[in-house]
């Protein structure tokens, strides 16, 4: 079994596993106007493209994530949320893979929160 190490910094988790990093991307976090690593950088970018809706960005209206989910049945909305976020995030930050979206929150009292794992890096980029 792989060992895991999780380490909380800057606004989002960064684990080291089988595969290489992974950061989960937190929403709660403020900005950062000098990053000092590439990475925060993206995940910083991320977190902008997950915290933005869709056309409400002056001069970059195709930023952002749809709402479409809203007032949907919660798998419908799940999976027009997680849909949403991959193709924002690969098409506004293509250094970042989504791996996985994990939803907090319950989506019956109207809160549902996802948290995204992404990648950085790795064999498959280009």
């Amino acid at each position: 079994r792989a060992r895991r190490s999780v380490h909380r910094r800057g606004g989002y988790d960064k684990s080291n596993g089988v595969g290489g990093m992974r950061y989960v991307v937190c929403l709660d976090c403020g900005i950062d106007f000098a990053p000092e690593t590439v990475e925060a950088e993206i995940i910083q970018n991320v977190r902008t493209i997950l915290k933005t809706r869709l056309g409400s960005a002056p001069f970059a209206r195709e930023i952002g994530i749809t709402w479409d989910h809203l007032d949907k049945p919660l798998p419908v909305a799940k999976s027009i949320m997680r849909a949403a976020i991959i193709d924002a995030v690969s098409e506004h930050e293509p250094r970042a893979k989504v791996e996985k979206v994990i939803y907090t929150g319950d989506g019956m009292e109207g809160l549902l929160m996802p948290r995204v794992i992404i990648s950085i890096g790795g064999a498959s980029d280009e």
